[in-house]
């Protein structure tokens, strides 16, 4: 097993926190639950391609958030798992354009299946409602990911203080 030295898992548990406060800051907006979303903390997703070890602080702001979701455990696990397996193959994306692409994916499919499961149940209906909502819960991926990640794709290897800590990638 690896072990993290004190400013990794600083940096884990800023990220967990930064992931929660954003995540309930954008749930005063309606923009947080359900299959129309845009979360803000979303954009720290892209984190792991170049800090390794953020993935297990989304991981942990991730679950913390979802424990106020008006889904209940389904979404604390579901949302959570979600986050957690595109964080870690973010980490091993090696170019910078890609690296959304994951919490793009993950979120789309395991969010629209667990929203369709909610609304449907696997009758009949469940189908549909899993391409409406993955489709709606993947375009709001696309622009927390894209749009506000590239900004800190971009931005954050030109502060000094973060230089150290860079994972050495293709950008």
């Amino acid at each position: 097993m690896r072990k993290f030295d004190t400013r990794q898992i600083t940096l884990a548990a800023a990220v967990a926190a930064l992931y929660a406060l954003l995540t309930y800051f954008g749930s005063i907006f309606g923009l947080t639950y359900g299959p129309v979303q845009f979360r803000f903390a979303e954009a720290l997703c892209v984190l792991p391609f170049l800090f390794p070890t953020a993935a297990p602080g989304l991981f942990v702001g991730c679950l913390i958030a979802n424990l106020l979701s008006p889904y209940g455990l389904v979404d604390v696990v579901c949302g959570s798992a979600a986050t957690l397996i595109a964080a870690l193959i973010t980490a091993r994306v090696r170019h910078r354009w890609l690296a959304p692409l994951p919490a793009v994916l993950s979120n789309g499919v395991i969010i629209g299946a667990m929203l369709a499961w909610y609304e449907a149940g696997f009758g009949p209906g469940f189908w549909g409602m899993f391409a409406y909502n993955g489709l709606a819960v993947a375009l709001g991926e696309l622009g927390a990911c894209y749009v506000l990640g590239m900004l800190l794709l971009y931005a954050i290897p030109k502060i000094k203080y973060f230089q150290p800590m860079l994972r050495r990638v293709r950008c």
